[in-house]
């Protein structure tokens, strides 16, 4: 299973997807484009802990992360 990670102010939610199921697939597809429209930065972390920013949904990778844009002020 693979998982979606999305941060914002009250936390994180977590929802996980089979990368083999054709459905579950196109479901997380469509919800990564939302988040990024929405303006949420997605990444992915490497084998070395370091974080990747992607700009579409990789299927291999066990959890993609989002997290919000910072505004300053």
């Amino acid at each position: 299973m693979a998982t979606i990670l999305v941060m914002d102010h009250s936390g994180d939610t977590r929802q996980q997807f089979d990368p083999d199921n054709s459905e579950q697939l196109a479901w997380a597809n469509a919800r990564f484009t939302q988040l990024t429209s929405d303006g949420y930065t997605a990444a992915i972390r490497q084998a070395t802990g370091e974080a990747k920013l992607v700009r579409a949904l990789d299927p291999t990778a066990e959890e993609t992360l989002f997290y919000p844009r910072l505004v300053g002020g």
